[in-house]
């Protein structure tokens, strides 16, 4: 509804939405009538339609009316029985879930049916051509573009992976209504389909029982990769490179990757004592094996496609070398050709049928173009022995013996040893025969012949007057794929895995050399087509997720870091490394990394939160930049921070090599500073010049690290910190001066931007994000992260992907061609610097200074119940304290979003509009949401945050739940929502919240009839638990309204 889309003002068909709504409403109250009775479902109607007329009295300004019938919704529910309140709450919960499916699917009919969609490839490519850009620029700066998305296991996902797979389907179900060729026959199946998946749903427990593990939180991250991300990258460089062909005259290079995935989950250890250095080695392990399975599906269909024999001299080449491979050891003996048929004929057998694909693969009767619209999992069909005939009849088309024994491919060859070339005319004597029946028999007894009993219902080999080149090669690449997921398997299992290098992947080279000779082949025979299919849709995979999909960022606090020094410099009878001030820290880190030998004594004991720094830092060694991303370390405020990690890298990679008597894989991992609070967003700058101007860490940049500082900017801690207004503007100012900094010192900057999913915590729609950045600070780069539900929203569905990575591309590529206007004159920063200051003065007088706000925000929200969820593998706080400044932002946004009053986005923000208008800045103010694209971006995204804010509800919650002697804390802070309202009207111009985005107002007061009701359900039980906290019943009913208002409102923290 709003923070889930990326285009706050992309509108959807809302009488076909509505259309949806109805039938799916419709459903469930037929479904409900079934599994719970017609007395449920006509109380369910009684509750909407007095929650509906509360707000149509309230939207015709009969505010009395409205209130009045809001009490008597608020009186039944509070006659109700704990059981009826739980069936009710579920039956609002799953209304809006399905009432969030429709949205998103009539966002990508929106998006599918528009000829000329904004913001694609295609409509940016056009205008930057017809602003002035020449085709050579724009293209060459597109294929230099490096995006990089981030996911991360942020608790914000609420709902069970399970209920998603199922609302997925339900989103499939109302694609395929949109049929035009559907009868009436299949109309009804499609109903039913729908009510299947609706029961199901209602009889599914929505509730997780247990907390995630990180090894279950990758799992989720990779369950998106194969559902959704894995079928829309190729779909979306198509995209990219038909643009670009379009307005360039020249496609995109196929292993181009304007865009690539990391990964959070099982490498960010801040404040999370469960992700361990074994964590995150099985992760990145589990990762890889998951990226091996893919393409070990991949290749199966190209072989099912590439039955062709025509290729090029290079194949052809190939190809016989792999034969021949198979057949050298034989040719050294003079043993007849009978004999050594029967001798190695399982050898014989599986290579030479390796060619042959032993079962339809999974989306091989699909063209390639459908996948982004396929929403069913991979499917198995047992398919054997009868798929060859076609292969049988191409294979023999074109192929002919030549007196040498080789066997020509119009004009390019493959040559065959005699063995190797199996033809039907072969000659085998009775005792032969024998002898082989006899060794089948043993064979087929055996441990190897019963796992491989499906190969002999394959045709056999000996029917095949020749095998086409490309099955040879695609078969010997899937054949070193699973061995190296065998050897993934054993690694993960902790078990001896002893194989040759040449027998499995390592590299993302290794795999794409053949492909892309596969490739050239085709095209070289005038096959482009074909190349440009399939193939090209691999390779493309194969250059964007590489052998690991998502390489693993670590994260770790600061101050673990010099806990570790700590313990090594005391050991090693050097004092105490936190106790030194920063110039002695940066002399002792500089001079042990210009140093040759290991600092850490393999004899040292520590404790066990130092071994585990240590553990990981080995970790990181072991597995190197091929499989992991960058050193994340927050809470940084100091050059030592960076050095400090440097440090401890170096000496775990020496005592690696050391052990393995090789060097590490890979390089050493990025060490990416991570600033979060104001204070340390202000000196973020000058931390990055003092690093720069030491010699050995700016060769090192220079030298391992292509010439590129990657640094961070948090705007989670920081908006807890100092409000959002105030944040805003500290990490803008921020990043112009880290900017400035490495321009000084000729070094290349990446911003890694860490937003959450809520306004409050820098989410917001990408493209706005982006485009309101300083200038200069998206230069062809930018990392962000995507955090919790924002991931299943904007990336759960192959059609919404397509969509987001094309926004992130186009957005980047306009930031860095046409950056967004600064300032148009010095009297706008300064104006920003007062609403800066009185906006922090004001959040901070309320949320840290007020004695009594720590316990109106307990008992106005429920942030207690809210660790009961089960949502993510990480406690609630960093510290045990029961103040704000250990709270994660994640509850701290959360627990508001629950109440409607979303607090941390906009609290604050009035204060400081206020001011500066009374001091005459008001036309100043107007000046700047019209020019400047950084200060219209919060104002809009604050007006948004606004719209969802709800008075009424947010007053019933400190009505009933907050002690009498803190409601005129409450009084003061909705009186405090109102004049921010006006204020921000008052800059934006507008005459009404949202009056910018009449789809967005629309769609909330859609929800309101089941919303409302949710919150109040939210109160009485709240009200029932804090006076009974162990009734398990009334918790469950509470995490259901949670669930329930989460879906309603888009997001939670």
């Amino acid at each position: 509804m709003t923070d889930t889309t990326d285009d706050i003002a992309e509108e959807i068909s809302f009488q076909a939405f509505e259309d949806d709504c109805r039938l799916l409403g419709s459903l469930l109250i037929d479904v409900l009538h079934r599994e719970v009775g017609s007395q449920f479902t006509e109380n369910v109607e009684r509750k909407r339609i007095l929650a509906q007329s509360a707000v149509n009295m309230r939207a015709a300004g009969m505010e009395d009316t409205a209130e009045l019938l809001e009490k008597q919704l608020a009186t039944e529910i509070s006659r109700m029985t704990l059981e009826e309140a739980l069936a009710l709450a579920r039956a609002f919960s799953h209304y809006l879930n399905l009432m969030g499916i429709a949205e998103t699917h009539h966002r990508v009919r929106k998006a599918r049916n528009v000829a000329h969609l904004s913001k694609s490839c295609d409509d940016i490519f056009n205008k930057l051509i017809q602003s002035g850009v020449p085709p050579q620029e724009l293209y060459d700066t597109v294929c230099k573009q490096e995006v990089e998305i981030v996911l991360t296991a942020h608790p914000t996902q609420i709902n069970r992976r399970t209920l998603q797979y199922k609302h997925i389907r339900i989103a499939h179900l109302l694609e395929f209504n949109e049929r035009p060729d559907l009868n009436h026959e299949d109309k009804e199946m499609l109903i039913e389909d729908l009510v299947r998946e609706i029961t199901s749903i209602w009889q599914t427990d929505e509730l997780r029982r247990h907390k995630p593990t990180p090894v279950d939180e990758a799992r989720a991250g990779l369950h998106i990769v194969e559902q959704s991300l894995w079928k829309a990258v190729p779909h979306y460089l198509r995209r990219v490179s038909n643009a670009l062909k379009k307005h360039t005259g020249r496609p995109l290079p196929l292993t181009s990757t304007p865009i690539k995935f990391g990964s959070w989950m099982g490498g960010d250890r801040d404040g999370n004592p469960n992700v361990t250095a074994k964590v995150t080695r099985d992760v990145s392990l589990l990762s890889r094996w998951m990226a091996i399975d893919l393409y070990i599906r991949e290749v199966d269909n190209l072989r099912f496609e590439l039955s062709m024999n025509r290729c090029s001299n290079k194949l052809a080449s190939l190809a016989n070398e792999i034969l021949l491979k198979e057949s050298a050891p034989e040719d050294r003996h003079s043993e007849s050709w009978n004999q050594t048929i029967t001798r190695n004929h399982a050898k014989h057998y599986n290579q030479q049928t390796s060619a042959l694909p032993a079962q339809l693969p999974a989306g091989a009767d699909l063209p390639s173009c459908t996948e982004c619209n396929d929403g069913s999992p991979y499917r198995i069909l047992e398919f054997p022995g009868n798929i060859s005939h076609q292969s049988d009849q191409d294979s023999s088309s074109s192929l002919r013996r030549r007196e040498d024994g080789t066997v020509c491919q119009d004009n390019n060859y493959l040559p065959q040893s005699p063995r190797s070339s199996l033809t039907g005319s072969s000659k085998i004597s009775k005792s032969s025969s024998s002898q082989l029946l006899a060794q089948r028999k043993i064979f087929a007894e055996s441990q190897v012949g019963r796992s491989s009993f499906r190969k002999l219902l394959e045709p056999s080999s000996l029917q095949y007057p020749g095998i086409a080149p490309y099955r040879i090669v695609l078969g010997n690449v899937k054949d070193k794929l699973m061995k190296t997921r065998r050897r993934l398997e054993l690694l993960l299992e902790d078990l001896p895995c002893e194989q040759d290098p040449m027998e499995y992947y390592e590299m993302t080279d290794q795999l794409l050399e053949p492909l892309l000779l596969c490739y050239e082949s085709l095209q070289s025979c005038g096959s482009t087509v074909l190349a440009d299919g399939r193939l090209a849709d691999l390779i493309r995979r194969v250059a964007t997720f590489g052998m690991v999909l998502m390489k693993l960022d670590l994260r770790q606090e600061s101050a673990r870091h010099a806990e570790t020094l700590d313990a090594i410099t005391t050991y090693l009878d050097m004092g105490v490394y936190s106790e030194w001030d920063e110039e002695k820290k940066l002399e002792f880190l500089t001079r042990e990394l210009k140093g040759k030998r290991p600092l850490v004594p393999p004899s040292i004991e520590v404790s066990a939160d130092v071994k585990e720094v240590l553990d990981t830092c080995r970790v990181a060694a072991e597995l190197g930049s091929d499989s992991l991303g960058a050193y994340v370390i927050s809470m940084a405020s100091n050059a030592s921070d960076v050095l400090a990690v440097e440090l401890l890298q170096k000496d775990a990679r020496l005592s690696v090599s050391g052990e393995l008597g090789r060097p590490c894989p890979g390089g050493t991992l990025r060490v990416v500073p991570l600033f979060e609070t104001v204070k340390d967003l202000r000196g973020a700058g000058s931390v990055i010049r003092k690093l720069l101007s030491i010699d050995w860490y700016r060769e090192h940049i220079i030298r391992n690290h292509n010439g590129h500082q990657e640094v961070m900017v948090g705007y989670s801690d920081s908006g807890k910190d100092a409000g959002r207004f105030a944040a805003a503007w500290e990490l803008y100012k921020a990043q112009e001066d880290v900017v400035t900094a490495c321009n000084e010192y000729g070094i290349k900057v990446t911003l890694f931007h860490g937003r959450g999913g809520s306004i409050g915590r820098g989410g917001g729609p990408t493209y706005l994000a982006i485009q309101s950045q300083p200038p200069g600070s998206v230069m062809g780069t930018l990392r962000s992260t995507e955090q919790g539900e924002m991931v299943q929203a904007k990336f759960g569905l192959p059609q919404t992907a397509v969509r987001q990575l094309e926004i992130y591309t186009t957005a980047v590529l306009l930031s860095t061609m046409r950056p967004p206007l600064p300032p148009r004159e010095e009297k706008w920063r300064c104006v920003m610097e007062e609403i800066s200051k009185t906006s922090c003065n004001h959040y901070r007088s309320i949320v840290y200074n007020n004695p009594e706000f720590i316990s109106y925000f307990h008992e106005a929200t429920p942030q207690a119940e809210l660790g009961f969820l089960n949502i993510g593998s990480r406690p609630t706080r960093r510290k045990a304290s029961t103040g704000i400044g250990h709270l994660r932002a994640i509850p701290w946004i959360f627990a508001w979003t629950q109440t409607r009053f979303v607090l941390p986005a906009w609290l604050g923000i009035g204060a400081g509009l206020k001011d500066a208008c009374d001091k005459g800045y008001q036309e100043d103010l107007q000046a700047m949401y019209k020019e400047w694209p950084f200060f219209q971006s919060i104002i809009d995204l604050i007006e948004m945050v606004l719209a969802k804010a709800d008075i009424p509800i947010a007053k019933h919650y400190d009505q009933v739940l907050v002690s009498e002697s803190r409601r005129a804390l409450g009084t003061e802070l909705r009186n405090n929502l109102l004049m921010t309202e006006d204020y921000v009207l008052v800059v934006s111009g507008h005459e009404k919240l949202s009056e910018n985005n009449r789809s967005l107002r629309r769609l909330i007061e859609s929800r309101l009839p089941y919303l409302n009701p949710m919150n109040m359900l939210q109160v009485e039980i709240l009200r029932r638990l804090r006076r009974d906290e162990d009734n398990h019943k009334l918790r469950d009913a509470l995490l259901i309204t949670i669930n329930g208002i989460a879906a309603g409102m888009r997001n939670t923290g």
